[in-house]
């Protein structure tokens, strides 16, 4: 499948900022089963793009801007081919042993409702942990509901697993708390998602979880749709949770009274996808 994107955001101050600095992680790289056909960062403000890699292999570009602002867009568009790999991921950047992604953090710490769901999947499901791990896909599917309205950026897996409602990021930090609860290597994934639909764009800038399979490596599960990933997914950056792997992340000086707003388009492209795609790194 052919998938086009365009992703803009746009930040607005009340009071000019004096300058700033942001850290994109909005590159996908290429890897079995994904080819970046064309991809383009545009920022409103005169500045330079600096790309680096970060810790976990993530494409980031960095920019700062000088002097007084009070506006800015950052728009990435392009297009990705895609494979479906049955929820399998290869080819990717692998800087660090799977053991380290059974690592907590404040926004996947398992508390003691999330250890019970985990322990009472680990008992009723077979013991290999591909079973368990689907187990967990399909019982955090049919309990939790999509809902944007009580949660933020900050809340945890616990609190949204109270909740049992909220939003992808939610949905995958409690997935990845309670994989790492019962002894599974799990990491938080963004990317895009084409769901099918270009009117119905809520989940199109997407969020799902990474787990290691021996044998396997790691496999890609979205249990905000219930489903192992697709074709229909595009992989753009990964982390211990949502903060290792944000879309942008900054510092600002000055600019009280900051609104945000965020536009993301996904669909498919009319060009066919080729049955063998070009393998290549991105640099």
């Amino acid at each position: 499948m052919r998938i086009c994107i365009s992703h803009e955001t746009r930040y607005r101050y009340e009071q000019p900022v004096n300058g700033l600095t942001q850290i994109l992680r909005l590159a996908p790289r290429n890897h079995d089963g994904q080819y970046v056909v064309d991809w383009r960062i545009e920022v409103s403000a005169d500045c330079r793009l600096e790309r680096h890699e970060d810790a976990f292999g993530n494409l980031t570009d960095t920019f700062s801007v000088q002097g007084h602002l009070d506006q800015l867009s950052v728009l990435v568009a392009g297009e990705v081919e895609t494979e479906n790999s049955h929820g399998v991921v290869r080819g990717t950047v692998e800087r660090l042993p799977p053991s380290l992604f059974l690592r907590e953090t404040d926004l996947t710490r398992a508390d003691p409702a999330i250890e019970a769901f985990a322990l009472d999947i680990a008992a009723s499901s077979e013991p290999a942990i591909l079973s368990r791990l689907h187990t967990l896909l399909t019982r955090l599917n049919e309990d939790m509901v999509y809902d944007g309205d009580p949660t933020h950026a900050a809340t945890t897996a616990a609190e949204a697993f109270a909740l049992k409602r909220g939003v992808c990021q939610d949905i995958t930090h409690i997935f990845i708390a309670a994989a790492r609860r019962i002894g599974i290597p799990a990491r938080y994934i963004a990317g895009y998602y084409y769901g099918g639909n270009e009117a119905d764009q809520a989940e199109a800038s997407h969020a799902w979880a990474e787990a290691f399979v021996p044998d396997l490596g790691w496999v890609g599960f979205d249990a905000t749709n219930g489903i192992c990933i697709t074709d229909a997914h595009v992989r753009v950056a990964m982390g211990l949770d949502y903060l290792g792997a944000a879309p942008m992340r900054g510092s600002r000086r000055g600019g009280d009274g900051e609104s945000l707003s965020v536009e993301v388009h996904v669909g498919q492209s009319p060009v066919p996808a080729q049955s063998q795609m070009q393998r290549q790194s991105q640099s």
